[in-house]
């Protein structure tokens, strides 16, 4: 495992834990939910430079996406757009 796959395990494990905690759910439930995610896809494209990001600030983005948002990387920077006064 190199160290950027070690970031992005790490990263994973992490918001799987979160998900588990803010909704009371089980493992296999809160894995299922992050791995079928935009952001987990995201999370896996180096280009993007999640892997170097906190996961509690990853988790925030996912917490858009789970509520109806979207998950934009611009310039290797991601960025949430929830729709709100955009047309």
């Amino acid at each position: 495992m190199n160290k950027v796959e070690a970031l992005i395990e790490t990263i994973t494990q992490e918001i799987v834990s979160f998900i588990m905690e803010d909704n009371d759910i089980e493992i296999d439930a809160a894995m299922n939910l992050f791995y079928n995610s935009v952001l987990f896809e995201k999370l896996h494209d180096p280009e993007t430079g999640l892997y170097l990001e906190g996961s509690a600030y990853v988790y925030e983005f996912l917490k858009d996406e789970l509520t109806g948002g979207k998950v934009l990387v611009h310039s290797g920077k991601p960025s949430a757009d929830c729709g709100k006064g955009t047309q």
